[in-house]
């Protein structure tokens, strides 16, 4: 079965690395045009040259996520570009701010709530409007697994990934039946955003995981096509878990 991409149009934002850009490759290889959204020129410029023969499937448009401005800009540069805008992929993430949830300081606060939950918003907003209330359309959100539940040192990143996966069902609800809106939350995966994380102590983590060992780029493309495509034409508002087994453990003890 095909899986139906071929010759839509996908925005991704936060594109210039990490799952992303790796999702964007899943979707150029399948025959999908795709803009990389990301405030940075030169690292866009950086990734489009990874598509190699495919280039021409592919477009660079610097935006920034917290700005609903340039959600409308982006959305408005990607139809004239490529004559639509039928797939978005909410990406774009940030955690500025490691400690105690009780000592946050507002701009760190308010900086993670614009980029990580505002923006799935603001470019949902703006591609319904200007494109899939009329011609219908598939939008992915990327949540963590972080928002399922507490955790030391992360917690308003987490909250404001748990607010994710409630606007993913919220989204799914009142978008239907033109427009599905899923999501994936990840595990720990590899990537530049996590590597406070991942950098001193993957291999220990690696071994409490089920699977042993992290989640990769490729790990999380493979689903995002699955669900961006007509392979889950009959599923929304649903977020998938996809960590190597970390939230499938015992609970340590009976009755």
């Amino acid at each position: 079965m095909e899986s139906g991409v071929e010759e839509k149009t996908a925005i991704i934002t936060g594109a210039s690395r990490g799952i992303g850009l790796a999702i964007a490759h899943r979707l150029v290889d399948e025959g999908a045009k795709v803009v990389l959204s990301s405030r940075s020129e030169e690292n866009l410029a950086v990734a489009v040259d990874t598509f190699g023969a495919n280039r021409h499937r592919v477009a660079a448009i610097v935006a920034h996520v917290g700005r609903a401005a340039d959600a409308d800009r982006l959305v408005r540069e990607t139809i004239e570009k490529f004559g639509s805008a039928d797939i978005l992929v909410n990406n774009a993430g940030t955690n500025p701010y490691f400690g105690p949830l009780v000592d946050i300081d507002d701009v760190r606060m308010q900086k993670t709530y614009e980029i990580n939950q505002a923006s799935i918003v603001t470019h949902t907003r703006a591609v319904w409007h200007q494109w899939m209330a009329e011609h219908g359309g598939v939008i992915l959100n990327i949540a963590s697994i972080g928002g399922l539940g507490p955790e030391p040192g992360i917690g308003w990143y987490n909250v404001t990934k748990a607010a994710v996966i409630h606007l993913t069902k919220q989204f799914a609800w009142e978008l239907a039946p033109s427009v599905r809106v899923n999501a994936i939350a990840p595990g720990l995966v590899k990537t530049e955003l996590a590597r406070g994380l991942w950098e001193e102590h993957g291999e220990a983590i690696a071994a409490s995981i089920p699977l042993r060992r992290l989640g990769d780029t490729d790990d999380i493309a493979t689903i995002a096509l699955t669900l961006v495509s007509d392979l889950s034409s009959w599923m929304t508002g649903q977020t998938i878990v996809v960590d190597g087994g970390t939230t499938n453990q015992p609970t340590g003890g009976v009755g």
